[in-house]
C-alpha cells in the first residue's frame, strides 16, 4: 500500500490503514509476548504468570499512542508497510503498560479497564493460593516486578528496529525520562498537599500533566514516527505545535472523568481521583475559585482515607458551583482549538492529516 499526497482521498482508507496497522500491533505484541513467556517459563514454570499478565493488561486497547507514531510516521513520508513503525508502535504500547501498572500502584487504584489493577491481581492471586505471609505486599511486590519487565521489554523491543535512527532514539530516551520525572511531580504534589499553598497551584498542575501525560501520550509518539521516516526538524516541530496542547487537553479530560465519569464506562469507582488524592487542574482551580470554608475542606479531607461517599459527593458538587469544572473545560477547549489550528499548517498529505484530527478528536472527546 502506498499515499500519495493527493488533494483527495477516501476517509474510509485511512480507518482501513489505522485498524490494520493496530491488528499488526496487535500480532506483535502477541508473539513477542509469548516468546518472552517461554524465556521466562525456562527459569521457572511459576515466573511466567507475570508475562501472562502484562499481556493481558496489554491486550486490545485504543493503540492511541501507537497511532499517532504511525500517521506522524506516514505524514513524513513513511511507507505505511515499514516493519519498524510497527515494532515502535509496540515498544510504545509496553511502555504505557509500565506506566499505568506503576501508577496504579502509586495510586492504590483497584482497577484498570474494569478489571483489577496488576497489584490486585498478584494479591488475588496470593489469597486463593492460600500462601502466607502478606497478600497485599506480595501483590505490591509482583506489580513492581510487572512494570520493571515492562519497561525492560519495550526497550528490548525498540532495540531491535533497524536500521538505528539516532533522533528516534533521543526522543524514546527523553519520553521515559519525561515521565518517570512527571510521575515524581505528582506523588510530590499530593505528598505536600496544603504545604504548597493554592498560589501556583494551577501552574504546578499543568507541568504534571504536560510531563507525566501529555507528551508521552501525543506528542512524542508522533514526534517518534516522524523521526523513523526521516522528517524535517521544521515537520518535528509542527508536529509538537499539533500534538502537545492536544495531549494536554487529553489529560484534562482524563482528570475531569476521573472526578465525573461514569463508572460503568471508566471501569472506576465515581470520584477516584477524589478519594486517591489527586490534584489536578481542576483542584487547583477550586482551591483559587471555591469559598475558604470550601477551599478548607477540599484541603483537609481530599484523599482522606476515611473519605465518605457523602463527602465525595459534596465535593464534586462544589467543584462545580464554584466553577472548577467550567474552568478546566475552558482549558480543554482552548487547547484542543491551538492543537487543530497547528494541525491545519502541517506539510502532510490531506490523509495523514484527516487521520491525526480522528485521533485528536477521539482523544479529547473521550468517555473512559
Amino acid at each position: 500500500m502506498t499515499l500519495f499526497a493527493a488533494d483527495t482521498f477516501d476517509p474510509e482508507q485511512a480507518r482501513v490503514f489505522s485498524a490494520g496497522f493496530s491488528e499488526r500491533i496487535e500480532e506483535l505484541l502477541t508473539t513477542f509476548l509469548a516468546e518472552q513467556h517461554e524465556v521466562i517459563s525456562q527459569i521457572a514454570p511459576a515466573a511466567g504468570e507475570i508475562v501472562t499478565a502484562i499481556n493481558d493488561l496489554t491486550r486490545g486497547g485504543k493503540r492511541l499512542r501507537p497511532l499517532f507514531a504511525f500517521w506522524g510516521f506516514v505524514g513524513a513520508g513513511g511507507d505505511p508497510n515499514e516493519e519498524n513503525i510497527v515494532r515502535a508502535g509496540a515498544a510504545l504500547e509496553l511502555f504505557q503498560a509500565a506506566a499505568l501498572i506503576h501508577d496504579d500502584l502509586i495510586d492504590r487504584s483497584d482497577t484498570r479497564r474494569g478489571q483489577p489493577s496488576m497489584h490486585r491481581r498478584f494479591e488475588s492471586l496470593h489469597r486463593a493460593s492460600g500462601w502466607h505471609r502478606d497478600a497485599p505486599r506480595f501483590g505490591e511486590a509482583a506489580s513492581i516486578l510487572a512494570g520493571d519487565l515492562c519497561l525492560s521489554l519495550s526497550e528490548q523491543l525498540f532495540a531491535t528496529i533497524e536500521p538505528s535512527v539516532p533522533q528516534a532514539r533521543s526522543i524514546f530516551d527523553r519520553m521515559r525520562a519525561q515521565v518517570m520525572a512527571g510521575q515524581y511531580l505528582d506523588v510530590l504534589e499530593e505528598s505536600a498537599g496544603p504545604a504548597y499553598g493554592p498560589a501556583d497551584a494551577v501552574k504546578r498542575a499543568r507541568t504534571i500533566v504536560r510531563f507525566k501525560s501529555a507528551k508521552y501520550s501525543t506528542e512524542n509518539p508522533t514526534l517518534l514516527g516522524g523521526a523513523l521516516a526521516g522528517a524535517s526538524d521544521e515537520l518535528l516541530e509542527q508536529y509538537s505545535r499539533f500534538a502537545l496542547p492536544l495531549g494536554e487537553a487529553f489529560q484534562l479530560r482524563d482528570d475531569v472523568l476521573g472526578v465525573f465519569g461514569d463508572p460503568a464506562v471508566t471501569g472506576k469507582p465515581a470520584g477516584d481521583d477524589l478519594r486517591e488524592g489527586k490534584r489536578t487542574e481542576i483542584i487547583a482551580h477550586a482551591l483559587t475559585l471555591a469559598s475558604d470554608q470550601d477551599q478548607a475542606f477540599i484541603q483537609g479531607r481530599l484523599g482522606a482515607e476515611d473519605l465518605a461517599d457523602a463527602e465525595v459527593t459534596r465535593m464534586r458538587e462544589l467543584l462545580e458551583s464554584c466553577g472548577a469544572l467550567a474552568a478546566t473545560e475552558d482549558s480543554i477547549a482552548q487547547l484542543s482549538d491551538q492543537g487543530f489550528a497547528a494541525l491545519e499548517e502541517l506539510e502532510v498529505s490531506p490523509m495523514a492529516r484527516h487521520a491525526l484530527r480522528t485521533l485528536g478528536l477521539a482523544a479529547i472527546r473521550r468517555t473512559s
